[in-house]
């Protein structure tokens, strides 16, 4: 399985087992044994490297002084052999809760002292959690049993550019975090917000060679991790990047520091604290005299999603150095004095970026105050309003907040970005695409009409330091107009043909072949066929034309990126290089949305960097490997995972069955598609039967039973693999048999073969007796082709048919599987390079190909929309209104009847003609 295929079963299967524990809790528990995991493997792998043997390995025991004394020095602690996360594996029924219970309590007694503030109490969240796994001992035994069971196949072997660990355990955190409503927030930024965070900071930081960076509401870590990945792709040492976090939450601190070790940080490298920050400022250089060294830290970058319109207590904090510039927030909304704060500690040239409720562009008072403080002191640099419904467990509208210290302009960018986004079962998302032209936007400074507007702060003042995005930047839709004269009399408003001229401007010479200058400002369409018109315009073939030249050798540079260079890719670096290529592509072509180009290598690139990091890792050779396919199945009441084939390890069966076999291939599929046919035609034949014909039922001579419903259900019983139609038909077959005199000999013989089918339970008897009957009755007698008689003979011709098609299914689907897997096995390189191309390359090629054809459909679909909306005018209605009446009239002037009835239709006349 790859990373992501590992990631979902384990949380399905975590889901599951949490029971009626809250996913808030239960993400302690898991994480915190991943975790443990980690750290035992992590000594395990230290140990191989420096020789130990496997005797030593099973000797280390925490009375051996000197070799404690050596893996603490150098791992930063020590878990004895019987502590081991693998030794826990291997004890099997003897495994029990206790120990956990004596492991976490032995680590933390032996951790080395340069590693206190990194690894001390990070396990008090786990094990004060056990005692909720189950009202017994046994019962949580169980509970840990199936848990390491669980987590027992996550690779941590700590390989470049592979870090399945780390995915993981962000996919588990944004899972739980999806489930765990309102308390999400606590603990988890989603990860698209944090990454948009991260590439404006990371743009900013770019050309650095050293960077502290610091989240002072740190959750479970994610938003820090991010904030480092983006940085670390414009640095040449990671390792040169130093995470300062702090959390008042012991169990999501607790998170931050697993989070920031997995990742392999150097533990040099994390400092954390569990405190509250707006109590106790900090980072500062001695933590253990505050007062006398007091020295506040200052970084180059701050990343912070705090609580939304938290209370805090403001009390004689006029000079505390974070808020005396600007004043004091509301004590019952702390959103400015965590922004006061993030601001405090940033460098001069450093950045920030602060997730707030929307409140704080507007509200008054004190917040007021200090929005104008800071607009004033030049420091906000950019606004961005997120789409409603992002953030998990609350509605709350949000926003980023980009700050500096220092600025060389005076104008705030304000990004309207709260149309930039999918919905994602109850939330919306934001998309790649949508991340990165957010980011775009911000980094440049750009003025993009609807989306995003250099504001001046002259502007600002006049406003009166309200920052409102709507105020500033009008992402509404345009309100759609109705011409009056034209739905009156009819023609199509040149004003609103007018409105698709980066159409005309392509597309020189469309406009004229579409319309014909009809009365005044007013055009007709001029052809009957729209879109053949636009299909074959000479402008939109050249159109198509250049974009396929621009694009002409695309292939060929994927190819020799992702193919030739495959070994030495960076693959954290690659999309950039990707999308800035199909960027420089499109320069010259217009109208083609180089975002919506972008989301399309998204797409495959998150496939293909799955690929690359597996054959990077592995070695070419994985791409010939083939892994059980594990499926979740039910037996005796309980789900069970058990191997149903194999699936490829990089290379998708299908894939290979479609180019190396596809002779085989082919004739399976025809095979398939007859048995869709028959299928088909069963319905056919079922929708043309009467009602009456599909309820028919008889009832024996001798006795009121209904012989054909008997059959049916006893088939049920003991032919399990009959479906409804073959019922059906058994059914007809017992009515047909007494449907005449004559047919009265074959409606004896069914009556034997119902008397042995009970006595025997032989279903498959009964079935072929009752198909020999039919061949019988077919050469005996002549149907119609359209009866009755002859619409259930066809039925069971092909129920014949497909049972034996079905058959030839299964064993050519079964010897197919097999050869696949088989050929996989024996790819030459040449063959699985061909094989990669067209699982990488060619879906991008074909997707972005279709780019202009799409633009093109949206013309056409405008224009027609244009034509219709004026094809009917009111005059016209009016006129077929007026013709109806009249007709109706006439029709009334020849009925007949009394004296109230002929004085009504009068009446009824009368208001026909409008009198």
């Amino acid at each position: 399985m790859n990373k992501q295929q590992l990631a979902t079963k384990i949380w399905e299967s975590a889901n599951k087992m949490r029971s009626k524990i809250e996913a808030n809790e239960y993400k302690d528990y898991i994480l915190g044994f991943i975790f443990y995991k980690y750290l035992s493997d992590k000594e395990l792998k230290f140990l191989k490297e420096n020789n130990f043997t496997q005797d030593d390995i099973e000797a280390l025991a925490e009375e051996d002084a000197e070799t404690v004394k050596y893996v603490r020095e150098n791992v930063g602690y020590f878990i004895a052999y019987k502590d081991l996360f693998s030794t826990w594996l291997k004890m099997g029924k003897d495994f029990d809760i206790s120990n956990v219970t004596d492991a976490l309590s032995a680590f933390n007694r032996l951790i080395n002292p340069s590693h206190k503030k990194v690894f001390e109490g990070i396990f008090n969240t786990l094990q004060t959690g056990l005692s909720k796994l189950g009202d017994s001992s046994a019962s949580r035994t169980k509970a840990i049993s199936d848990l390491i069971q669980l987590i027992k196949d996550i690779p941590m072997d700590g390989k470049q550019d592979y870090d399945v660990l780390g995915f993981i355990y962000e996919y588990l955190i944004s899972m739980f975090a999806a489930n765990a409503g309102k308390k999400a927030g606590e603990f988890y930024t989603p990860h698209e917000v944090s990454l948009l965070m991260s590439e404006i900071v990371a743009d900013h930081l770019k050309d650095r060679m050293e960077i502290n960076i610091y989240d002072p509401t740190s959750g479970s870590g994610s938003l820090l991790i991010n904030i480092g990945r983006s940085v670390a792709k414009h640095i040449d040492d990671e390792n040169n990047i130093k995470y300062y976090a702090q959390e008042l939450k012991q169990n999501t601190y607790n998170l931050t520091r697993m989070n920031l070790v997995m990742r392999g940080i150097l533990p040099d490298n994390i400092v954390t604290r569990n405190a509250d920050t707006l109590e106790d400022d900090w980072p500062y250089f001695d933590e253990a005299n505050p007062v006398e060294t007091y020295n506040p830290l200052y970084v180059d970058a701050v990343v912070s999603n705090p609580p939304y319109s938290q209370h805090w207590d403001p009390t004689n904090k006029e000079n505390d150095p974070r808020y005396a510039r600007f004043g004091l927030a509301p004590k019952s909304k702390a959103d400015y004095a965590f922004l006061l704060h993030d601001l405090f500690h940033l460098k001069p040239d450093g950045i920030m970026t602060i997730v707030l409720p929307h409140g704080v562009l507007f509200r008054g008072g004190e917040e007021g105050e200090i929005r104008r403080k800071l607009i004033e002191g030049n420091h906000i640099d950019a606004i961005i309003g997120l789409p409603a419904d992002i953030f998990y467990g609350t509605g709350i509208q949000t926003i980023i907040m980009v700050l500096k210290q220092k600025r060389e302009n005076t104008d705030i960018l304000i990004v309207d970005a709260s149309k930039c986004f999918i919905k994602f079962g109850k939330n919306n998302k934001l998309r790649a695409s949508d991340i990165k032209k957010i980011v775009d936007a911000v980094t440049a400074r750009a003025d993009i009409d609807k989306f995003s507007r250099k504001v001046s702060r002259e502007e600002i003042r006049r406003n009166e330091y309200y920052l409102y995005i709507s105020r500033y930047v009008d992402s509404s839709e345009v309100a759609e107009k109705w011409d009056l004269y034209a739905s009156m009399f009819g023609g199509i408003p040149l004003s609103e043909i007018v409105e698709l001229g980066e159409y005309w401007s392509a597309f020189p010479g469309l406009k004229e072949a579409l319309f014909t200058k009809g009365v005044g400002p007013y055009a007709e369409l001029a052809v009957g066929d729209i879109e053949q018109t636009v299909d074959e315009h000479p402008a939109v073939k050249t159109f198509i034309s250049n974009f396929m030249c621009a694009f002409g050798d695309f292939d060929g540079f994927l190819k020799s990126e992702l193919i030739t260079n495959m070994a030495g890719i960076n693959i954290s670096k690659e999309e950039a290089v990707l999308s800035a290529d199909i960027f420089t592509r499109l320069i010259s072509i217009p109208l083609i949305n180089k975002y919506e180009a972008y989301q399309l290598l998204n797409d495959e690139w998150a496939k293909i960097s799955i690929d690359l990091e597996v054959i990077q890792t592995e070695g070419f050779s994985a791409v010939r490997k083939v892994d059980p396919n594990m499926v979740i199945k039910k037996k005796d009441g309980k789900e069970e995972e058990v191997q149903d084939g194999w699936i490829g390890h990089v290379i998708p069966f299908e894939l290979v069955q479609r180019t190396l076999l596809s002779a085989e291939y082919e004739a399976l599929k025809q095979k398939e598609g007859r048995l869709a046919e028959i299928s088909s035609e069963y319905d056919e034949i079922l929708d043309s039967l009467s009602e009456e014909e599909k309820n028919s039922s008889v009832t024996n001579d001798s006795s009121d039973a209904f012989v054909g419903k008997e059959v049916g259900e006893k088939l049920k019983e003991i032919y399990a693999d009959v479906d409804t139609q073959e019922i059906k038909a058994l059914n007809t077959y017992a009515t047909l048999s007494r449907k005449a005199d004559k047919l009265a000999f074959i409606s004896a013989q069914v009556d034997v073969v119902w008397s042995k089918m009970k006595a025997s339970n032989d279903g498959t008897y009964a079935k072929k007796a009752v198909n020999a009957y039919l061949a019988e009755l077919q050469s005996v007698f002549e149907f119609p082709e359209e009866s009755f008689e002859a619409k259930i003979i066809k039925v069971s011709k092909l129920m014949a048919e497909e049972k034996e098609v079905k058959a030839q299914v299964k064993a050519d689907s079964a010897a197919l599987h097999m050869k696949t897997k088989e050929t996989i096995k024996s790819l030459s390189d040449e063959q699985a390079l061909e094989l990669l191309e067209q699982k990488w390359i060619f879906p991008l090629m074909e997707s972005i190909k279709q780019l202009p054809h799409t633009v093109i459909n949206v013309l056409i679909n405008n224009v027609k929309a244009l034509s219709k909306k004026y094809a009917v005018t009111y005059s016209a209605v009016e006129s077929e209104i007026q013709e109806t009446e009249s007709i109706l009239s006439a029709f009334i002037d020849e009925l007949v009847g009394n004296e109230y009835d002929m004085k009504g239709l009068s009446e009824f006349q009368r208001l026909l003609k409008g009198e």
